[in-house]
């Protein structure tokens, strides 16, 4: 282990547990400490080599990227109104989708969307997210008025910015003629999209408009009430409100 690793400095084979994890290291102790040059001696671990470095890339690796499109399909469902749709037109035409871009004027009911414009919508630079990597959020939401035909139930896309950094490491493992093993590891970066979907949706009932209705006159009732309860009994001017109110007959 390099010896820039605190934790893999030793002077004695005791100070190298064996099986222990090196604190910020690459490997595991076999139990031994070994000169790693004439000034430093390490523990000995097991470990792949050479260790990953952190050498960054100066480009992205996939500019054309920006012009990948995405296809967003999505359906919503709701069950009390016996009501389903689709964000996608209904069309016969099987190049429709090659062509169409999404534009929430023009064409709201073609969900392919441009990468980079996905995230220039989400207030960043292709160059920029594409060099290390990010991750953006895409929210659907639906709000359907079902008093009103079924074509302007039509969802709104948004997007934000979630993360500036994204990367994941996968590794392909194979041996050699001799049977050592031997591994492959790739640091991938890329544009991570994570989609969210909400919806809700109404439509006029007589019944529970006749229910808030009600509710409403009876709570004017109630307010007339307590108002009286207020002037007759708590105000200042109570005999004032009740000569007023009330007529004595003798």
């Amino acid at each position: 282990q390099s010896p820039s690793v605190l934790d893999a400095m030793c002077t004695e084979d005791a100070d190298c547990p064996m099986g222990n994890p090196v604190v910020r290291g690459n490997g595991i102790k076999t139990g031994k400490c070994v000169m790693f040059n004439t000034t430093h001696s390490t523990c000995e671990i097991y470990g792949w080599c050479p260790v990953e470095n952190s050498t960054l890339p100066r480009k992205p690796l996939l500019a054309e990227a920006e012009n990948f499109t995405l296809f967003i399909k999505n359906t919503v469902h709701f069950t009390k109104f016996n009501f389903s749709k689709c964000n996608t037109l209904q069309t016969n035409d099987s190049t429709y989708f090659k062509s169409c871009r999404y534009d929430p004027f023009f064409n709201p009911s073609c969900p392919v969307f441009r990468v980079r414009d996905m995230v220039e919508a989400a207030g960043e630079t292709f160059e920029e997210l594409a060099l290390l990597g990010g991750s953006i959020g895409v929210q659907i939401e639906w709000d359907c008025d079902l008093d009103h035909p079924a074509a302007q139930c039509q969802p709104r896309y948004s997007f934000s910015l979630q993360d500036r950094r994204y990367n994941f490491r996968t590794a392909s493992y194979y041996w050699d003629s001799q049977r050592r093993l031997y591994r492959n590891l790739l640091k991938l970066y890329g544009i991570r999209f994570d989609i969210s979907v909400h919806g809700q949706a109404g439509k006029f009932s007589i019944f529970p408009a006749a229910v808030i209705f009600g509710t409403g006159i009876a709570f004017f009732g109630a307010a007339t009430v307590v108002c009286d309860l207020v002037l007759l009994y708590l105000d200042a001017k109570a005999d004032f409100y009740w000569k007023e109110k009330f007529e004595e007959v003798r």
